[in-house]
This record gives structure tokens, C-alpha cells and sequence, in this order.
């Protein structure tokens, strides 16, 4: 079936031309941003790119490396992005308004659950959140939305991540896991399902204990912050791992510029949640990017982009 694509002046017009009928039709190429190498999120843009652009070879996607969740809002909002990864807690203080102007992006999907963690290594003394009081903490990467996360579960706890722990920001996620190992910190905070700094920890030759709020905790933390949800790692999550963990978090989305033509975000969440099969196959927790989870996870239905919700409506989800 052929989509009318409308292509606005911030959307690149690619060279290259898909030949249907004897006939070229130009390509869109549509920006996406990611993070900085070696952490989810371009682990989950890389593969959301190529099944994409296998899927639908007149939309092409682009990855682009970039400081993560704090960088990809101010980017989509001048339009040097038309698509971007970004971390449940940003979005919600992007949206919220929270020490900003509330920002006018629009939802296209959730990508994952993110249950925050900590993980150390298996045989060290670390056990509960109380005992790495004090100790150098890896928060994940500069600009990425995993020290947001840190500071809502740690600030619930009565804690302050810069001045409770040593705090460590990474120039690369990727850095995370070597240093736990050789003990330049004590542990690694991270979250969600397949993320790859918890599974460089595990696999490692000293393995990995995961560390996250306890019942009673995780009550103190959502009265004072009710968004975060109570989320599941499931059993076998990471080598090793062989019971769940249970803790909170939120779902991560990908954001989209205002002005993202609604036929083109039609285009793409019909191309997506046809290939959800495929994409779960992939990677695991790309099973979670489904259509019924986008319109459970927004915080308001207005926040959906128009054209995935003309979409959500012709499937029957939404009315």
C-alpha cells in the first residue's frame, strides 16, 4: 500500500529514490536521536532503524549518537531532530513543565519499562541502598535520563545523589562496567530489561548482585513521587539473575518534533506495530514497544502525536 508522504521543509529529502512501477519516489530521511555509545538507548535505536528502514524502504531513518535524553528535547525542539529517545523522567519534567517551559513534542511510541537498579559485584559487601552511602556510584551518562531517575528514587529515600555518594557521570555509558569491575566504583546505577551495562556486569568474570529499593522503600519513594511506577525485572533478565527484582520506574518514548507531519507519524506507527513481532525477536525489550503500551504509558492521550493516534483509532484501540 503507497502513503502520501508530506515532507515540510525540516525534513531531509534523501537522494535516493525507491523505484515502484517504473516510477522513483524520493525517500524521507527522518533523524533519530540516541545517546552516547555503549548504553540502551542506541542498542534500541540501531535496531528500531534497521527493521524500520527493511520494513518501509521509503521512510529512512538515521541514528545519531548524541548526550542522551537532556540533549534529544532541546534538539527536537529546534527541529535538528525529528525523532528522539528519551527517558521517562526527562519527558515527564519536559512535559510537566518542571524548571522549563512545558514542551510541545509529541509521543510516537513507548519504547521500554525502565526499572531503575543498582548493580555491584557478586562478592562485594554491598547489599541494600543504605550500604552505598558513602561510596563512588557510577549514575550513568552525562546528560542521559539515568541520573533523573536516581535523584526522584534517591530524593523518596530522603538522599542526595551529589552529596550522600561519591557520584560519578560518565562520558559513555559504555564506561560503566569496567569500572565497577576494577573497582573504581563501588556500583552502577541502570535501568530497564536487556540494558547493556547490567549485562556486561553479569557477565563479567566477578558476576553481578542487583541492589533496588525494598517494599518498604519503594512505598516512602511513591508518596513523594506518585509517577514513578512500580515496574518487574523478570527472572533471567541478565545472566544469572534467576529470581525478579522489583522496583520503580517509567517508560521511555520516542518523542517527536511539534510540527512531524501527521501523515508521516501515521506512516511510521503503522510501519512499527506492524513489524512488533519482528521487533521483539530482535530485542527483547523491544517487546515491550507495543501500541496498547504507548496509550497505556502516555501520561495524557493529548501528548500522543495526531498521526499515531489516527492510527491507534483505525486498529480499534482508542475511539
Amino acid at each position: 500500500m503507497r502513503f502520501a508522504i508530506l515532507i515540510s521543509a525540516a525534513l531531509l529529502a534523501g537522494p535516493a529514490a525507491a523505484q515502484t512501477g517504473g516510477t522513483a519516489i524520493p525517500t524521507t530521511t527522518i533523524r533519530l536521536g540516541t545517546a552516547t555509545p555503549g548504553g540502551g538507548f542506541p542498542l534500541y535505536g540501531n535496531a528500531f532503524a534497521e527493521l524500520m528502514n527493511a520494513a518501509d524502504p521509503l521512510a529512512i531513518i538515521v541514528p545519531r549518537n548524541t548526550k542522551g535524553s537532556s540533549e534529544n528535547i532541546p534538539l527536537l525542539e529546534k527541529g535538528e531532530l525529528d525523532l528522539a529517545l528519551v527517558a521517562g523522567e526527562p519527558a515527564y519534567e519536559a512535559f510537566a513543565g518542571i524548571g522549563r517551559a512545558p514542551v510541545r513534542l509529541k509521543i510516537l511510541t513507548a519504547i521500554y519499562s525502565n526499572p531503575g537498579l543498582f548493580v555491584v559485584r557478586a562478592d562485594s559487601p554491598y547489599r541494600t541502598i543504605r550500604d552505598l552511602v558513602g561510596q563512588k556510584v557510577a549514575f550513568g551518562a552525562k546528560g542521559s535520563g539515568l541520573p533523573v531517575l536516581a535523584r526522584y528514587v534517591l530524593d523518596g529515600l530522603g538522599l542526595k545523589q551529589d552529596e550522600d555518594f561519591g557520584a560519578v557521570y560518565l562520558d559513555r555509558a559504555g564506561d560503566g562496567p569496567a569500572m565497577v569491575e576494577d573497582g573504581r566504583v563501588a556500583a552502577l546505577w541502570g535501568a530497564g530489561i536487556g540494558w547493556p551495562g547490567f549485562a556486561a556486569v553479569a557477565s563479567s568474570a566477578s558476576g553481578a548482585r542487583f541492589i533496588a529499593p525494598s517494599a518498604e522503600e519503594m512505598t516512602r519513594i511513591r508518596a513523594k513521587h506518585a509517577f514513578l511506577k512500580p515496574l518487574l525485572v523478570p527472572a533471567n533478565s541478565y545472566p544469572n539473575q534467576t529470581a525478579p527484582i522489583a522496583s520503580l520506574g517509567s517508560w521511555s518514548f520516542v518523542l517527536t518534533r511539534e510540527d512531524l507531519p501527521d501523515d508521516v507519524a501515521y506512516r511510521l506507527a503503522k510501519t512499527l506495530h506492524g513489524i512488533e513481532a519482528a521487533f521483539c525477536k530482535k530485542l527483547a525489550q523491544a517487546c515491550e514497544t507495543t501500541a496498547s503500551n504507548t496509550v497505556a504509558a502516555a501520561p495524557r492521550p493529548e501528548l500522543i502525536h495526531p498521526g499515531a493516534m489516527k492510527y491507534f483509532r483505525e486498529i480499534g484501540l482508542v475511539r
